[in-house]
């Protein structure tokens, strides 16, 4: 059963950086391997809304406008995880933000992806 399991978010203040975790488990190297992976975000209310986006090959990544130039994604196959790095972070980025990951291309939509994490918060005050 495939399993990926977040961590890294708490409470930071405006400018701060963080680096959010998620480890997949229950598949092996090859099939992680083959998996596009993606972050999304959510707060109370509201959709889940796409952040960013790395490509199975981890060639080619994508980012939602208000996030570019300040978060990078990064997939690494060795330990079947993705990171997503955010820095210079401001009260807007306050959300749950969930790991997600597909078999099919890289897509914005969250109905692409088959598997998704529990969420990690991350609260950013002024």
């Amino acid at each position: 059963q495939v399993q990926l399991v977040e961590s890294g978010g708490r409470l930071v203040q405006a400018g701060d950086s963080l680096r959010l975790s998620c480890v997949v488990s229950g598949v092996s190297r090859g099939t992680f391997s083959s998996y596009t992976m993606a972050w999304f975000r959510q707060t109370p209310g509201n959709e889940r809304v796409f952040v960013a986006v790395i490509t199975w090959s981890g060639d080619k990544t994508f980012y939602t406008e208000s996030v570019k130039g300040r978060f990078t994604i990064s997939k690494h196959n060795a330990n079947q995880s993705v990171i997503l790095q955010m820095n210079n972070l401001t009260p807007e980025d306050t959300a749950l933000y969930y790991c997600a990951a597909t078999l099919r291309r890289s897509s914005w939509d969250p109905t692409v992806y088959d598997h998704w994490g529990q969420g990690t918060q991350v609260t950013v005050s002024s």
